[in-house]
């Protein structure tokens, strides 16, 4: 189909396609058109990666935006409403305005309504559900990227969920499903009402195989000699071939440490590759990862970028993420060893693909355990760019012959498994029950029922009976917890938005009013895992006393919204001893020793609970990941997130009028600037971090009020540059902020003035854009 037979678009988006190059739609774009997706027609698109699903999910909203509508994108992670963001900017050229919002998950965004297309995070949807957001009900298209991830136990039922709530907010809502790995592609397209393009059609062609001995052998029977030598591991052979080629390589590996371990070993392959101007555009990247942070993860990865090689994983802080990803798009990284989260649909095709490690530590399972099909098909997909490669190669790793006949027989010539909903596990139901009552989408029992029943799960279901018995189970949990009230009359009152006359005749001609709690509202509001909630309500409602720092960040670890961290060997008898040491400061009833489960589970919140009060107390990023044996995505996950549930925490103190408020808002506010109790009102002042405002302090300047009459030479004494001091007096409220003419006062020992996070502190003014307020729940 020519890019000119296209219709119903906005004026000038043919034109802006056309100056991008595109003449002509790939067939599966085509074939979308045919199926509706210009017309507002729902459709399921399950298309290999780099095969054009973006361009179809464009014509879909560019199409409901002509019709005067609003489009609505749904990723699965922050980093990728980035890339999306920047990539829909482009049609701001003909008149489309885009916008993106991912934190702040107690706003309604209502500045999104004068948008086009929103680029928003499945759970920033769905707390806009839940606050109410009322341009939602204004959206003629929801754009659903990644759909295969429904499968996912701790993101899937929040997509499915938002999904289904968004269709019924919309009964005319155009709802498109793009994914590269659907085992079930037709069972998707079933529930959601919606034609299905499937295909296997690439622009360029993808071999996959596996590596035995010294020779690549693909799937179409043909062969590929790569000869590994002396003792180099498989992937080093691999990766220089493919880099004397011209080309790039994605290593997947099964854990961080390998990854780190498999970049510094092939940094020695491509180390010998390298151009003399590429080795001084790395030198420069290596500099802005070391500046980033002064910790040992980054001063690894910085010296594995010089080598034209990195590692990729979570422990690293998202502007290290950005920056290996960009450096490798424009194939100044020749090879980038990464853990799984790396093919999770950021944009990073290679060449080759190379899957090192196609098992990993399960717990279930007591071992190593095979991956997913679907999983490995992911990675596999990152293979070959249109424009920049010729081929793609996906390859296993194979150590015998009999391995490599497995592999082909497991993960090459296999199906990936069919997308399975896993909403009625009841850690998921109990907060996505709790917001469907909140948020009136179900008003009575029946209707609850009805709404769950209009999900993946209900249609997937093979056993009867097993949603209605886990919803009744999380609906006595939210009775018990005081989350909601429960009305079981007699049906004569109005029965809800959603109850119909089947429904009572079901149920005896009885109704049962469902109806939140000025608690339940606030928790779902807020955003939280009922179960946090009730663990923080019960914390502060047991405490005798005044609620230390330690107490109120282990307490916050404790809850299911915190990734806690994990106890190392050894680790049980040290903080066994910290826990008896400061036992009076903790918050609710510990469990017994002898419970080793739960005591083991207490201790790893406590140490958790410690590394927060460590940064509070202004230990400094490099010692505390040492520490912790943590890199510093890890720190700065924790932190956000721990300042993410205290700001809740102060929420729900409030509402059960709890006298501890202002304790939870000072450890709050100490774990978000990372400072002790009297450095908080000089973190107040922009441009001031932990580490200018204890510089400050030491020179007697404890508050905003001192900055407006401080000697100007003191001031610059502490903060050493012109610029700096002048910036920060002026945000004080400084009349005359200007250092011109003064000398720094010699007597003033000044440290070095970056951020105690690693960050340099700069006179940027904060950040507006809610994109930066909070990271998301899970991405670390």
């Amino acid at each position: 189909m020519n890019i000119e037979e296209l219709s119903g678009l906005p004026p000038g988006a043919v034109d802006h396609f056309r100056s991008e190059g595109i003449e002509e739609l790939y067939p599966p774009q085509a074939e979308a058109v045919e199926a509706g997706a210009t017309e507002g027609e729902n459709l399921v698109a399950a298309v290999p990666t780099a095969s054009g699903k973006t361009m179809i999910a464009a014509l879909s909203m560019l199409s409901a935006i002509e019709r005067g509508g609003t489009a609505l994108y749904i990723v699965p992670l922050r980093a990728l409403a980035s890339e999306k963001r920047e990539e829909f900017a482009a049609y701001e050229s003909f008149g489309v305005d885009v916008g993106v919002t991912t934190g702040n998950y107690e706003s309604t965004d209502d500045w999104l309504a004068a948008k086009d297309i929103v680029v928003a995070t499945s759970e920033k949807v769905d707390s806009l559900v839940r606050n109410g957001a009322s341009w939602l009900s204004e959206l003629t298209c929801v754009v659903s990227d990644e759909v295969h991830l429904i499968d996912d136990r701790n993101r899937g039922p929040t997509l499915e969920v938002t999904l289904a709530k968004l269709r019924r907010l919309n009964p005319d809502l155009q709802t498109v499903a793009l994914s590269a790995t659907v085992g079930n592609a037709d069972e998707i397209a079933e529930w959601l009402d919606a034609e299905l393009v499937d295909t296997d059609w690439r622009p360029i062609d993808l071999q996959m195989g596996v590596h035995y001995g010294n020779a690549l052998n693909f799937d179409d029977g043909s062969t590929r000699e790569v000869p590994v030598e002396g003792g180099e591991k498989q992937e080093a052979a691999l990766v220089r071939d493919i880099v004397r080629e011209g080309g790039s390589s994605l290593v997947f590996v099964n854990s961080r440490r390998n990854a780190e371990a498999a970049a510094r070993r092939l940094g020695q392959v491509t180390s010998r590759e390298l151009t003399d101007d590429e080795r001084n555009d790395l030198a420069e990247l290596a500099d802005e990862i070391r500046e980033d942070s002064d910790t040992e993860t980054s001063a690894d990865l910085a010296d594995c970028v010089e080598r034209g090689s990195a590692f990729h994983h979570a422990g690293l802080s998202s502007t290290q993420r950005s920056l290996v990803e960009d450096a490798f798009r424009e194939r100044l990284l020749k090879v980038i060893s990464a853990t799984p989260t790396l093919a999770a649909g950021v944009n990073t095709p290679a060449r080759r693909v190379i899957v090192r490690d196609w098992r990993r530590f399960d717990p279930s399972a007591g071992g190593m355990a095979p991956l997913d099909v679907l999983e490995i098909h992911q990675m596999m997909g990152r293979a070959g760019r249109p424009g920049l490669d010729p081929y793609g190669e996906a390859v296993l790793l194979a150590k015998s012959h009999d391995e490599s006949e497995e592999l082909f027989d497991r993960y090459v010539w296999a199906d990936p498994e069919p997308v399975r909903s896993k909403l009625a596990a009841e850690p998921a139901l109990r907060t996505h029950v709790l917001a469907t009552i909140a948020s009136g989408f179900a008003r009575t029992r029946e209707g609850l029922l009805e709404f769950l029943g209009a999900t993946l799960y209900a249609s997937q279901s093979t056993e009867p009976g097993r949603l209605e018995t886990v919803t009744d189970s999380v609906l006595d949990y939210l009775e018990r917890n005081d989350f909601v009230e429960r009305d079981r009359g007699d049906g004569s009152d109005e029965a809800g938005a959603f109850t119909t006359a089947a429904d009572l005749a079901d149920d005896g001609g009885r109704s049962e009013d469902l109806e939140a709690t000025s608690l339940g509202h606030t928790v779902s509001r807020l955003y939280l895992d009922p179960m946090s909630a009730a663990t923080i309500v019960h914390g502060l409602e047991d405490a005798d006393d005044r609620p230390t720092a330690l107490g109120l960040y282990q307490l916050v670890s404790r809850t299911p919204d915190m990734y806690e961290l994990y106890l190392r060997s050894g680790e049980d008898e040290k903080f066994g001893e910290l826990y008896y040491e400061r036992e009076s400061e903790l918050l609710g009833d510990a469990p017994s020793e002898f419970e080793e489960d739960r005591f083991e589970d207490w201790l790893a919140a406590l140490k958790t609970g410690k590394l927060l009060e460590d940064w509070a107390q202004e230990d400094d990023e490099e010692r505390i990941t040492e520490r912790y044996k943590i890199g510093p995505g890890d720190l700065r996950g924790k932190v956000d997130t721990a300042e993410w549930l205290l700001g809740a925490a102060e929420s729900l103190a409030n509402e059960i009028d709890s006298e501890w408020t202002v304790a939870v808002r000072e450890a709050r506010a100490r774990v978000e600037h990372g400072v002790s109790e009297e450095l908080l009102e000089l973190v107040s002042v922009r441009g001031v971090g932990r580490k200018r405002a204890r510089q400050l302090y030491a020179v007697g300047i404890e508050e905003p009020a001192d900055l407006r009459t401080a000697d100007k030479s003191v001031v610059l004494g502490a903060l050493k540059g012109e610029k700096t001091a002048e910036n920060v007096l002026e945000n004080a409220g400084r009349e005359d902020p200007s250092m011109d003419g003064v000398e720094a006062d010699a007597s003033v020992a000044a440290t070095d003035s970056s951020d105690g996070d690693g960050t340099a502190e700069t006179d940027a003014t904060a950040t507006t854009d809610d994109e930066e307020s909070q990271s998301s729940l899970g991405d670390f």
